[in-house]
């Protein structure tokens, strides 16, 4: 398939920069698409971002160098794109739980992170429905927080923040203030290379002005992909949102916008197995 060629095309060039500072727009030029949608499919792939994966096999390749020859620590900091011996050796505890310089000891333990490769596994087991709808540019009113993508933090930094807003009654306030009854969850604002997005806890609104500790936000007119959910919450939305980057992305010519995705929760109890909601993908 085409796009497993032109993923393969770009891991082949981030192994070949592996001592040279990254740049995104070169890597993504080799897959044919924006960086946006490489690094949001990278991770929703790899679970991983590619500033991450980088790291990882950069300090991989840093401890193999140190182990089997006379480089200086400096040199090989420098080589894989840090500015001190300081950093680097702080990146290569945290790695490798030992400093540069004792890779070298005999019999030390070193963690080798192996280079990932993309297979595209047709399981044909469940059908994906969906449907494209335009929608006009609309307004959200809530709270948000500023989350992380490294190592999956946001994993569980969501749903401690979604427990936080159904403990202090904010979710019950955006119900009283909502025009169509529904909660939303936004990722908006991502930036892969940093490594963070921010999520929102939101609902659409009419107001002009907010209501005291939110704040609005108007999501633009867009494109969306739109798939419904069914199941508890989380389990069954995580699942929808890997189907939709590791089956349905590869086997279509759609790419990701870079706009808001929005989890769609009408009211119902979200841990009943029949429980339906959505999640809209700007295309």
């Amino acid at each position: 398939m085409e796009w497993l060629h032109r993923m393969k095309e770009a891991l082949d060039l981030m192994e070949k920069k592996m001592d040279e500072r990254l740049d995104i727009e070169e890597i993504t030029k080799a897959a044919y698409t924006s960086p946006f949608h490489f690094q949001r499919m990278f991770y929703m792939l790899t679970g991983m971002t590619v500033v991450e994966y980088m790291r990882k096999r950069k300090l991989t390749l840093a401890a193999q160098e140190l182990a089997s020859s006379s480089s200086k620590v400096l040199d090989v900091a420098l080589k894989y794109g840090y500015d001190s011996p300081e950093s680097f050796s702080k990146a290569f505890r945290k790695i490798h739980g030992i400093a540069p310089s004792e890779a070298r000891n005999p019999g030390v333990s070193l963690k080798a992170f192996p280079r990932i490769s993309f297979h595209l596994t047709l399981k044909g087991d469940k059908d994906m429905d969906y449907r494209i709808v335009e929608k006009e540019a609309f307004t959200v009113v809530g709270k948000s927080t500023k989350v992380s993508c490294r190592e999956e933090e946001h994993m569980r930094q969501i749903p401690r923040f979604w427990e936080e807003c159904l403990r202090n009654g904010t979710t019950d306030k955006l119900g009283s203030i909502s025009t169509d009854g529904n909660l939303l969850g936004i990722c908006m604002d991502m930036q892969p290379d940093q490594e963070v997005f921010t999520y929102m806890i939101a609902t659409r609104t009419d107001l002009t002005t907010p209501s005291e500790g939110f704040f609005l936000r108007t999501i633009p007119a867009s494109t969306w992909a739109i798939f419904t959910s069914v199941g508890p919450i989380p389990s069954a939305i995580q699942n929808v949102f890997g189907r939709i980057f590791q089956e349905w992305f590869p086997s279509t010519g759609y790419e990701h916008a870079e706009a808001p995705e929005l989890e769609v929760y009408p009211p119902g109890d979200t841990t009943a197995d029949d429980y339906r909601c959505e999640v809209w993908i700007p295309m």
